[in-house]
């Protein structure tokens, strides 16, 4: 059993190695490896953070709205750490998978690569969005547009209550 764990770590290093590839001509990075979450839009691989390129999501201490009883006239909500959630239902969704991100080599304000990851060629980013866990940051990016207007269409996640979008929470909290 130990020889196999040893074996799984070289194993592992191994294909992460492969998958550090710098390519010159078009600058694009791909890491891929066992991701730890750090929010709703940011993750880890190794030693590398990545923020999830032109979605946003709430934060770790951002308080949502959702409704927790329709009548037919209006709705009662209540206070959730929406944050949070999001963040959680990222982690489920990696559940400890190898993820693979395609980042450039420019960084933003906070050292961080800017990438889009995949989950078994799904792409995480979209997903996010699609599921109403994030939202389309259209100050850097209308790629995910689409599938905002999907999830606010069918009021999923953060779409099934009342929220602050998260540029506007953190402009608050400043």
């Amino acid at each position: 059993m130990k020889q196999w764990n040893w074996q799984k770590k070289i194993f592992l290093k191994s294909i992460f190695c492969l998958f550090l590839v710098f390519n010159h001509a078009s600058a694009a990075i791909i890491f891929a490896g066992y991701v730890k979450v750090s929010d709703g839009d940011t993750i880890k691989i190794s030693k590398y953070k990545i923020r999830l390129h032109g979605i946003d999501a709430p934060e770790k201490k951002q308080i949502c709205q959702r409704p927790y009883l329709n009548l037919v006239f209006f709705s009662l909500y209540e206070d959730y750490f929406c944050g949070e959630f999001v963040t959680n239902k990222l982690k489920e969704f990696i559940e400890n998978k190898i993820i693979e991100c395609r980042v450039n080599d420019k960084k933003d304000f906070f050292g961080r690569y800017l990438g889009v990851c995949y989950k078994n060629n799904l792409n995480i980013n979209q997903w996010l969005v699609e599921n109403g866990y994030a939202v389309a940051f259209i100050k850097y990016s209308k790629d995910y547009v689409k599938f905002e207007e999907i999830a606010k269409k069918n009021k999923v996640g953060i779409w099934s209550g009342k929220f602050l979008m998260p540029w506007e929470w953190r402009k608050k909290k400043k």
